[in-house]
């Protein structure tokens, strides 16, 4: 994959929707500012969207890796986006 700023953030966004990504630990530095920060909330965003399971800080990595269900089976809730898709669209 590109870097974030190349259209790497963009990239990862898109196997999550196509579901290829089943755990996402995305490190960053909070301490200094993100010349692809829309991209960045846009990743977060579809990775909430689909119910991927996100790691923003090493904390947060390590409970994950170390879980049970990281190396067992486990079938996550399947998402229905028929209600959003199958909406009345106003003009």
């Amino acid at each position: 994959l590109k870097s974030g700023p190349l259209g790497g953030d963009q990239q990862l966004g898109s196997l999550i929707a196509e579901g290829e990504i089943d755990v996402l630990v995305f490190l960053w530095d909070p301490m200094e500012p993100q010349p692809h920060d829309v991209d960045v909330k846009a990743l977060l965003r579809i990775a909430v969207l689909y119910n991927v399971p996100t790691a923003c800080n090493r904390s947060t990595a390590d409970f994950m890796i170390s879980s049970p269900l990281f190396t067992a089976e486990y079938e996550p809730a399947a998402i229905d986006f028929s209600g959003h898709l199958n909406r009345k669209l106003h003009p």
